[in-house]
């Protein structure tokens, strides 16, 4: 089976807010991340840091997720992809919590890949989530804390797999990204 790893351990310093918790259609961000991987794993690890109170309490009785601190957030976002992926043991995706709407067709793609990485890719432009398998883990969790997930998928022969998923690019950053998914909305 399949393992994910959604990553919401960062400051969110340019939206000024918790937005993993922000509502869009009834439900926060890391809702619509955790319900877009759900049917393709088996379980779902959440990579939290400054916020990890505020996330574990909303998420503590979910069935197959699991929060994960990362007391070294501040070092940036692969110091949460090397503290996630020592709780994985299958193949797995990786997702920040800020690209919430993957749609079910990217996942089912990248599943049926051939290689150890896969990138999805919607107009010529690679996105997430990232899929890898399990045989990587040990040499990403050996990968140096100051390096990244693009430096460590670039040592591997991976493929691009051609997605009609735009949601694939999408980085909500800032109150404006968030404002944008709606603009008749307000914040709540």
């Amino acid at each position: 089976m399949t393992q994910g790893l959604i990553l919401a351990g960062g400051y969110s310093a340019r939206a000024n807010t918790n937005k993993m918790l922000l509502m869009y259609e009834n439900k926060p961000l890391i809702l619509h991340a955790i319900d877009g991987m759900m049917p393709f794993v088996s379980q779902v690890f959440v990579v939290t840091g400054h916020y990890h109170d505020q996330i574990h309490s909303f998420l503590k009785d979910y069935p197959k997720v699991t929060c994960i601190e990362n007391k070294n957030y501040n070092q940036g976002m692969f110091s949460s992809v090397l503290t996630g992926v020592s709780a994985l043991s299958e193949d797995f995706f990786i997702l920040p919590g800020d690209c919430p709407f993957v749609g079910q067709e990217t996942y089912k793609k990248l599943l049926l890949g051939k290689k150890k990485i896969r990138v999805p890719s919607f107009h010529g432009k690679g996105g997430h989530p990232l899929f890898m398998k399990k045989e990587l883990l040990t040499e990403l969790m050996m990968e140096k804390m100051d390096s990244n997930l693009k430096n460590f998928r670039n040592k591997f022969d991976f493929e691009y797999i051609l997605v009609d998923d735009e949601k694939i690019l999408t980085d909500i950053d800032t109150l404006e990204d968030f404002k944008s998914l709606n603009p008749e909305k307000k914040v709540e």
